[in-house]
């Protein structure tokens, strides 16, 4: 089911606020996709999606060599009957303010602090599509 990324309901905005963990598919340079377990925080006034990561994975490789517009992503969580997808255009961010931001947003979701790291960026996802079922 279709969903405005920007003007979801309830329930479904009820849903990415749960603690669950999610899959980040980021493509890789052959076009193959990449999908890793990760922490999103999903804030729709804003029209974002964040993940926290350290700036030497795969996933932030994959979206920095598809060039300065970025790469096109999918987040997705799953709980029995219940989905979510978000889909955007993924930047690799590394100002210190931004990636505080996304820490305080993952802290309120996640329940806990991630554990400090010098290495840390944000993978920010400029929201295009949302749909699921929550």
């Amino acid at each position: 089911m279709a969903i405005d990324p920007r003007n979801p309901d309830a329930s479904y905005l009820d849903f990415w606020r749960e603690y669950h963990m999610c899959t980040l598919t980021t493509p890789r340079q052959d076009g193959t996709p990449h999908v890793v377990a990760v922490g999103v925080t999903y804030d729709p006034e804003g029209g974002l999606a964040r993940v926290i990561t350290n700036k030497h994975s795969h996933k932030v490789d994959n979206i920095l060599a598809a060039g300065p517009d970025g790469a096109p992503v999918a987040v997705c969580q799953v709980d029995r009957g219940r989905w979510a997808t978000l889909e955007g255009r993924a930047t690799v961010r590394t100002e210190p303010e931004l990636i505080a931001e996304a820490v305080e947003r993952y802290a309120e979701r996640y329940g806990r602090n991630p554990t400090p790291n010098a290495d840390r960026v944000l993978i920010e996802i400029a929201l295009t599509r949302a749909m699921g079922r929550a």
